[in-house]
């Protein structure tokens, strides 16, 4: 029990120690990198509903959709971390 307590112990000076040097509680780039995910993740969606869609008009759409989020995927991808 007493190990219990003291491996939770280091793991709360570690937690601190890392959110003193980023007092928001978020590290560098994870604004970045969740947008990223977020973006492959909807057009992961769109490409699974494009697949589905027999309307030509609803399929265009959805190629356009995919389409601009590819672009806004390597804008981020682009940017400088």
């Amino acid at each position: 029990m007493a190990r219990g307590w003291e491996s939770k112990s280091v793991e709360m000076q570690q937690e601190e120690r890392g959110s003193a040097q980023h007092p928001d509680g978020a590290r560098p780039g994870a604004e970045r990198e969740l947008k990223i995910q977020s973006l492959e993740l909807s057009k992961r969606r769109l490409v699974f509903e494009l697949e589905a869609t027999t309307h030509a008009r609803l399929q265009d759409q959805k190629r356009r959709a995919i389409e601009h989020i590819d672009q806004q995927l390597a804008a981020l991808r682009d940017e400088p971390s």
